[in-house]
């Protein structure tokens, strides 16, 4: 013990040089004495609290990077467990993510069970419109829009005013659980929504004078005069005008089902004018199949030709002109119908084949489509077949709509006449109006 005394007397009368490496050599004694002491201490109270590893590495100096780094990895194991739990348990099962599928197409409108709940007072013939809805059995916008607008003829006969209420302010305020529930089957289309908003402006716009049997007749006038001016008549015009563009010994391609195009097609047959049709058709609705079945019950049957979208670049080329259908018509000229439109439109073009929309005005809307993934809705997967195994990191994706760019579309066959996409928008003005 004497020894020591020797040797650290000297170091004090050694040259600066040599007192500055001593004093940085036990500064990182020091630094390493103290996280050895720490990465020790916290060994231990993890072995105390039962979830610390069993061996010993505070003895090594560069041991305390370990138990860091396990820190690290069970934060990251706690976020992760925390967010699949946040994942799963948004829809209260383990599965939730796999039913909403991939992250990108979160936002579109997922398909609603047939049995969704019901919320608050809703008529039996709405609760079985949205069943109807949900699971496909009422498709395409005018049936939709027809459908919804005969539902609520029902539930207004059947309305009653409570004492102390008006009729033209209660009755909205009835409606609107009507209308969330549709649109908790299926999301609304864009005639659905212009037509209510066409009926509660009408409902507004009641005399509060009138009896209230005579309102409710009155409502229901109003809306079967909806259906017969914009639907009804609005076909036949359309009818008129785009068979005019369908010649003898002309080879028409259509997309899929638009029950317009259908009536245009056998309308063209009935004046005895001899074409034939190419139906293109894709899943997961096909719902070519029904146009099929349509065209060729004729007396005498039209020639058809039917085939699925990947067969459309070898038969494009033998068609004369291209009559599409339409969901919606956009203020920017965009078409939002069934997904394969666009494909069908921009390979026509690439042809320079004519394409002819036909849509009518009630489907016009003033919002802006720039592309599909904006908005859009899912088809349920009972339409897919070859379902994957529930251990499969597989899922179905099945959008049913896209938008088609303006620049595809030759023109736009409506009750007002033919008119390029771009100029949907100038039509209220030329008629007089505020909206269509």
């Amino acid at each position: 013990m004497p020894e020591p005394s020797p040797t650290s007397a000297p170091a004090s009368t050694d040259s600066p040089t040599l007192t500055k490496a001593q004093k940085k050599a036990e500064g990182r004694a020091r630094q390493e004495q103290q996280r050895a002491a720490k990465a020790a201490q916290k060994q231990q109270q993890q072995q105390q609290s039962g979830q610390g590893p069993a061996g010993s590495s505070s003895t090594k100096p560069k041991g305390s990077a370990t138990p860091r780094k396990s820190g690290l990895e069970s934060n990251t194991a706690a976020s992760s467990s925390k967010d699949t739990e946040g994942a799963g348990g948004a829809d209260g099962s383990s599965d939730g993510p796999k039913s909403r599928g991939l992250r990108i197409f979160s936002h579109f409108g997922l398909p609603k069970t047939p049995g969704h709940q019901i919320k608050g007072d809703i008529h039996p013939v709405i609760v079985r419109l949205g069943l109807q809805f949900s699971e496909f059995k009422i498709c395409g916008a005018n049936a939709r829009c027809i459908a919804t607008l005969t539902a609520f003829k029902t539930v207004i006969q059947d309305y009653v005013t409570p004492p102390h209420n008006t009729l033209s302010r209660h009755l909205m305020t009835h409606l609107s659980p009507q209308i969330t529930h549709l649109v908790n089957a299926r999301p609304m289309s864009v005639t659905m929504g212009n037509a209510i908003r066409q009926l509660k402006l009408e409902i507004s716009g009641s005399d509060i004078d009138l009896p209230e049997q005579d309102a409710k007749d009155a409502l229901c006038h109003k809306i079967d005069n909806y259906i017969r001016d914009r639907i009804i008549i609005a076909d036949e015009v359309i009818e008129d005008l785009a068979v005019k563009k369908i010649k003898d010994g002309d080879v028409v391609l259509t997309y899929a089902r638009s029950s317009l195009v259908e009536k245009i097609l056998l309308r063209a047959h009935s004046l005895n004018k001899r074409f034939s049709v190419i139906v293109i058709d894709s899943r997961p609705l096909l719902e070519g199949k029904t146009l099929l079945h349509s065209l060729t019950s004729t007396i005498p049957p039209i020639p058809c030709t039917y085939a699925l979208l990947p067969a459309l670049p070898s038969l494009i080329t033998e068609s004369d002109i291209v009559l599409l259908g339409a969901h919606s018509l956009h203020a920017n000229g965009s078409v939002y119908s069934r997904a394969g439109t666009a494909m069908v439109a921009m390979l026509a073009k690439e042809h320079t084949v004519p394409v002819m929309l036909c849509c009518e005005t009630y489907k016009f809307s003033e919002t802006v489509m720039l592309d599909g993934f904006g908005k859009n809705e899912l088809a349920p997967t009972k339409f897919s077949p070859d379902a994957p195994k529930s251990n499969s990191n597989l899922e179905i994706l099945n959008p049913l709509y896209d938008s088609t760019p303006a620049s595809c579309i030759t023109a736009v066959v409506t009750e007002v006449g033919l008119i390029p996409p771009t100029s949907i928008s100038s039509i209220p003005l030329a008629l007089g109006r505020m909206s269509l």
